[in-house]
């Protein structure tokens, strides 16, 4: 009686705002979104543009991705301690992006395990460089103490996680935003954590190292979860219906567009006049949706 009614009163609580532009939100029991910028990577958010999970369990905290650097690890670690003083014992990476791994250091530094996917890790490994030169560029002195740091548990397609009776099911379907993303399915919350195979609010960002081929049936295996709750990789906690109109009904629009324009036998020049128009509504859109366009005619002409 007492946990529900301290949990009924954390549901009607406002966000914990934080410093570093992290936005604390309560998405069910014991379970938390921490929303960062939808915008670049800056000194101000120290790579932590993107979206990351909490789950608060009796034997301690999960944190799903640690942050874009080791300080954007620490200031995930302050907004933590507004809602724990439980330690995080594992960290789940969903993929290769920076703020999915480059966090990583300072979490194993505190003594947590970090998992993730050997197709991530692979993916990690051949862009850290890259990925430490942009950082460099993009937020300068924040990324003091950021060091590249792999998993210490690594899995081909799935692996099954218990943390104080919760049961955690981390899936890799394959390719989407980046070679080894995955989701985090936590049954007994009904709620998962996507990843960057989910963007709402946001416009996707097809990069090279991104899978238009894959991506959609990535995303059809989170929906298979059926989950209530939905917490993306970009963009507030949603629900499934939201997802799909953000996501993948974007990327079977980018598709079919592309599509009729192989066809007609257009040329990577045309890509970007594309009308993709009926996603203008989400963030980025200009910044986003030409390059978007040119990737994918890129892959898709050797489908």
């Amino acid at each position: 009686m007492i946990r529900a009614i301290l949990f009924a009163a954390i549901m009607s609580a406002p966000n914990l705002a934080v410093a570093d532009g992290l936005d604390v939100m309560p998405v069910t029991e014991g379970v938390w979104a921490i929303v960062g910028e939808k915008a670049q990577r800056s000194p101000e958010n120290r790579a932590n543009n993107a979206t990351f999970g909490l789950v608060i369990t009796d034997a301690g905290a999960v944190l799903i991705d640690p942050g874009g650097s080791w300080e954007g690890a620490r200031a995930l670690h302050d907004a933590i301690r507004g809602v724990t003083e439980l330690p995080v014992t594992h960290v789940l990476n969903t993929g290769g992006q920076d703020h999915r791994w480059l966090g990583n250091g300072y979490w194993q530094a505190q003594g947590a395990t970090v998992i993730a996917s050997e197709a991530a890790v692979t993916d990690q490994q051949d862009r850290a460089s890259m990925q430490m030169t942009m950082l460099a560029q993009l937020i300068g002195d924040a990324l003091e103490g950021t060091a590249p740091s792999v998993a210490d548990v690594t899995f081909r397609d799935a692996h099954s996680l218990d943390v104080g009776g919760l049961r955690f099911e981390i899936v890799h379907p394959g390719p989407a935003h980046t070679p080894g993303d995955s989701f985090v399915w936590v049954p007994a919350r009904d709620t998962v954590f996507t990843g960057d195979i989910v963007y709402v609010e946001r416009i996707l960002g097809v990069g090279e190292q991104s899978s238009i081929t894959h991506w959609p049936d990535a995303y059809l295996a989170v929906e298979a979860t059926g989950a209530a709750h939905v917490v993306p990789g970009h963009g507030g906690p949603t629900t499934m219906a939201h997802a799909r109109a953000d996501t993948f009904d974007y990327l079977m629009h980018l598709r079919a567009q592309i599509g009729a324009l192989l066809d007609s036998g257009g040329d990577i020049i045309a890509a970007p006049q594309i009308d993709q128009s009926a996603f203008a509504r989400l963030e980025q859109f200009e910044a986003l949706a030409g390059r978007n366009a040119q990737t994918a005619f890129q892959q898709m002409e050797w489908e």
